[in-house]
């Protein structure tokens, strides 16, 4: 049994799926063993709890350095023993000594068909804000490998969706 950390920023919809994922069988031989947020607020966290997950709020702020927070961050991970860290939608940048430690086993789900609208500043909703404005026929999304770049790891798979006329960030 595979185990995750699922590190969130805000409302936690795709940990919502991993979640959906892992109870109906989509996602096999693996468990969230710990939901990570740096924001109290996240809504995140109440899914995690409402799925009897464990939820932690570890926030930049409640610490003297970046190091120190990932320092927590990490013994977080490591006591959940979390096997695989999931970023689903953490707005967080992470140092590269952090993605470093765990190499090949840590993943990014990003709201783009990379290499379209990713990178510094292309987050969340805005993403799909700027594939509207730009007038993508197609849009989808991309989980990749995380590197020391923004969105530049190897990228594990694609899916692809239309955008049809009326869709909105939201939906």
């Amino acid at each position: 049994m595979l185990r995750l950390g699922v590190l969130v920023s805000g409302g936690g919809t795709n940990l919502q799926a991993i979640i959906d994922g892992i109870t109906s069988g989509r996602i096999r031989d693996a468990q969230i063993s710990v939901v990570i947020s740096n924001r109290k607020d996240a809504y995140a966290l109440t899914r995690a709890g409402e799925n009897g997950i464990k939820a932690l709020c570890i926030s930049p702020g409640d610490f003297e350095d970046r190091s120190s927070y990932e320092q927590a961050m990490s013994q977080a991970l490591s006591d959940a023993g979390a096997e695989l860290v999931v970023l689903a939608g953490f707005l967080v940048v992470l140092s590269e000594g952090f993605v470093k430690s765990f190499e090949g086993r840590m993943i990014n789900v990003h709201p783009s068909l990379i290499p379209s609208f990713c990178g510094k500043g292309c987050y969340g909703l805005k993403v799909h804000e700027m594939a509207l404005q730009r007038g993508v026929k197609v849009t989808g999304a991309t989980v990749h490998f995380v590197d020391a770049g923004c969105d530049t790891g190897p990228i594990i798979m694609q899916r692809a969706v239309e955008v049809k006329r009326g869709d909105t960030p939201e939906l």
